[in-house]
């Protein structure tokens, strides 16, 4: 075929035109970093806006300190945790093959580098967090009417100011995703120039690593509390979600922050990571000095459309709801970003693979035009973005007929709940993972049959979606700050009526745009794997050089007739399916204590119902806090050993099946499980909001049971399995060269893989099956039991 390019070949001509950092792509290197800069200067800005609203009465006051509280400590703790393990990581990747020591000392550093930044996203977001939410109740309480202040003021006034304060909250969030992320990808590039792609995939591990445990520390945390507390408080106790008189109250509000702000702002800062590494590697690799700025260029664009989309959020009295003024400034930042990115293109671009320097000789005698390649690919991942953000709306908002028939089978009970969510979720996911599908198949066809090519079009597709994750990221931050912003009100006592009523709306509106953004990040975790298997490809084929086989080489270990693959597909799927399995189990144990100490407190305390007595909020905090640090280990050994496992048992051809399979997989069911959880969350609002009987109802009741279900559906194993799949990307990338080393050549070695092969898999059941034993809370007397699931007595943990 003219224009292929093996991957075989591709290395031989890079040994001939390795990519360089002119002094052109240097400065412009420099004004992206500035502009990195100036997104974080923006989100200062924002920050002193946002605390300068009212923080409201001093009852809201103390229920947002101790909230805060409990959301410091955690994190606190939790952080101090993943430091041990990346002190450890940081050693273990000087372990690994690379060209020289510059690669391996910069790896390592910015590994580290990598993972503070994604702690800091996360933590400085839960920061803001936690003292917006009690702003955004204020700012409702102005339309409540009371003795001591003025007339209500006007409705639509007072949902427009408390839209704006949690949306602007968000946008903090925002600009240190995408301010930091491409801040640091810069310097990489500034200082390592070629050797940069080597060195980003350090950056992206230690951002995806830091992510997943703080995503499935934050979902189990907050899953638990909130499970807990509606079983207890709205099932059995029969009062609302956020009364003061149930101890997991403090906890559940402790949980959207530590899970939902922390967690996925780590989350969507890995995903921008990741995807600027496998960028870098494809662009370096197929459109050379060029493939060093411009995967930088896109990113850059969506800083700024970011900014524009951050304050286009501003809500208009025509608005039908807060989720209009929110689409509204998601479509304008993504049509600008488009209409710049374009303009960039056919500026900084040649009209000719000819004219592009230091690339394979086959890449400069392909036909067809790069410039319109990276708009095609970009614009593909933008109009990605859209779709899934329309589509995830439709099967979760509460005005839309999905949600609409969840609710209706409330009247035959909680059964037909869960399993009409369940059906939903399932559905959901074939149509988006079709969406995904047909933008990566697409984006691929735009190579014109050079596979590295095609490669880097899906990898500039997911940068093209990343120009719109600033907006994507204070949609996401905005869910929990409405959610926390409704409990403070609801414990306080200060907000009722039509205050009340703004409150509700904003929180409905916060579960589809956290459902919205759990969509769109799964989008961005299947374009940065599939982008970095065109990494993973590049690696093994330079290995496989060095060790003198040849393309037939290449060709028999991806060869899918071999049983070895087929083998390494299944396991890639299973390793989704155990995954997500253990997350959930982890949120049904911790649940179970957080149910058993509420209930003693209401036992032991009955003064609790009628407030002559306070609960003790830090009893349940403590709970959560303990259950989700002892339950993080499994899954990050699960995601780090499985590849090595499989790559050096089956080797590497299979190593890339167990990759696709868990892409496969993981798109299906993170998508079901966020969509199944977000429906379920939405049908009981509508029955909370007077639809088939209202609070109190046997309706309501069936449609808690069902959110119950969903809630680790949704918050802890659906968004956990996006760091998953980078974490197993980037991991197989790093092992590749060992893999091949061992395998082919002068160093091959049965005994070294084979020794490397049961220390990973020993590893990977001795943490599953320490995961399984763990505790069960099964007595309701005041020191809690824990047994085994077999029923055996055991020591907490």
């Amino acid at each position: 075929m003219a224009g292929q390019l093996s991957p075989l070949q591709l290395q031989q001509h890079h040994h001939l035109a390795e990519a360089a950092l002119t002094s052109g792509n240097r400065g412009l290197v420099i004004v992206i970093a500035v502009v990195a800069l100036a997104a974080l200067g923006l989100g200062l800005v924002l920050v002193r806006q946002v605390l300068a609203a009212d923080e409201g009465t001093e009852s809201m006051k103390k229920i947002a300190a101790a909230v805060q509280e409990g959301a410091n400590a955690y994190l606190a703790r939790q952080l101090r945790t993943l430091g041990v393990f990346a002190v450890a990581v940081f050693f273990l990747l000087f372990l690994l093959p690379a060209d020289d020591m510059t690669q391996r000392l910069g790896r390592s550093l910015f590994f580290l580098v990598g993972a503070a930044f994604s702690a800091a996203t996360g933590y400085i977001g839960m920061w803001l967090a936690v003292r917006s939410n009690v702003r955004v109740a204020a700012a409702a309480r102005a339309a409540t009417v009371d003795a001591e202040r003025e007339p209500a003021a006007d409705l639509k006034t007072v949902a427009h100011a408390a839209t704006k304060i949690a949306f602007r909250t968000g946008g903090v969030v925002g600009m240190l995703t995408v301010g930091l992320g491409l801040f640091g990808a810069a310097v990489v590039v500034l200082v390592y120039a070629n050797d940069a792609p080597k060195v980003l995939e350090g950056f992206g591990l230690g951002a995806a690593l830091i992510a997943m445990f703080m995503r499935v520390g934050g979902g189990i945390f907050t899953k638990a509390a909130d499970v807990g507390a509606d079983l207890v408080g709205k099932v059995e106790q029969g009062i609302p979600e956020d009364d003061p008189r149930n101890a997991a109250t403090i906890a559940d509000n402790v949980g959207d922050n530590v899970g939902d702000c922390a967690g996925m702002a780590a989350d969507l800062f890995e995903s921008y990571a990741v995807t600027l590494v496998a960028a870098l590697i494809l662009g370096t690799a197929v459109f050379g000095d060029a493939g060093l700025a411009f995967p930088l260029v896109v990113p850059a664009i969506g800083v700024i459309t970011a900014m524009i989309g951050v304050f286009a959020v501003a809500p208009r009295s025509s608005d039908r709801s807060g989720m209009t003024a929110i689409n509204r400034g998601f479509f304008i930042s993504a049509v600008i970003s488009l209409v710049l990115v374009a303009v960039a293109a056919f500026s900084y671009l040649p009209a000719s693979y000819a004219d592009l320097a230091n690339v394979p000789a086959a890449i400069q005698s392909h036909d067809g035009n790069p410039q319109v390649l990276a708009v095609t690919a970009v614009a593909i991942g933008i109009v990605l973005a859209a779709l899934i953000q329309q589509l995830t709306g439709y099967f979760t908002e509460t005005t839309r007929k999905p949600v609409r028939d969840v609710g209706q089978t409330s009247l035959t009970g909680p059964a037909t709940v869960v399993l009409s969510g369940f059906s939903l979720g399932l559905e959901s996911a074939v149509y988006t993972a079709l969406l995904i599908g047909l933008s990566v198949y697409g984006a691929f066809l735009l190579g014109g049959g050079t596979l590295m090519l095609a490669l880097f079009a899906v990898a500039l597709a997911g940068t093209g979606l990343l120009t719109t994750v600033g907006v994507i990221v204070a949609m996401d931050t905005f869910g929990p700050v409405s959610d926390n912003a409704q409990g403070i009100a609801e414990m306080s006592g200060d907000v009722d009526g039509q205050g009340a009523q703004v409150l509700t709306d904003l929180d409905a509106v916060g579960n589809t745009t956290k459902a919205i953004t759990k969509g769109i990040a799964i989008a961005t975790a299947v374009l940065a794997a599939a982008a970095l298997f065109g990494s993973y490809r590049i690696e093994l084929a330079k290995a496989l050089g060095e060790a003198g086989e040849g393309a037939a080489e290449m060709l028999e270990v991806l060869d899918i007739a071999q049983p070895s693959t087929l083998v390494g597909l299944m396991l890639g799927a299973s390793v989704v399916f155990l995954f997500s399995g253990l997350a959930i189990n982890a949120v049904s144990r911790s649940a179970g204590a957080v149910v058993f100490e509420v209930r003693r407190q209401f036992r032991e305390k009955p003064g609790i119902m009628d407030h002559t007595e306070k609960p003790e909020y830090g009893r349940v905090v403590d709970i959560c806090t303990k259950d989700a640090l002892r339950e993080l280990t499994t899954p990050g050994l699960l995601a780090v050993f499985a590849p090595i496992c499989v790559g050096f048992t089956f080797g590497v051809g299979a190593l890339a099946a167990f990759l696709a399979g868990a892409i496969g997989a993981g798109t299906l069911m993170a998508v079901f499980l966020a969509n199944s959880g977000g429906a379920w969350d939405n049908a009981k609002k509508m029955v909370e909001d007077g639809h088939h009987g209202g609070k109190g109802s046997e309706a309501h009741e069936a449609t808690v049971i069902g959110d119950t279900v969903g809630d680790p559906f949704k918050d802890t194993a659906g968004p956990a399995i996006n760091p998953l799949l980078k974490v197993m990307n980037l991991v197989a990338l790093l092992i590749a060269p060992a893999v091949v080393q061992f395998s082919y050549g002068d160093d091959k070695s049965a005994g070294v893989r084979a020794a490397v092969a049961v220390i990973s898999g020993a590893i990977i059941v001795g943490a599953v099956y320490v995961s399984k034993r763990r505790g069960i809370a099964v007595s309701e007397e005041g020191n809690t039991e824990r047994v085994t699931q077999s029923g055996e007595p055991v020591a907490a943990s």
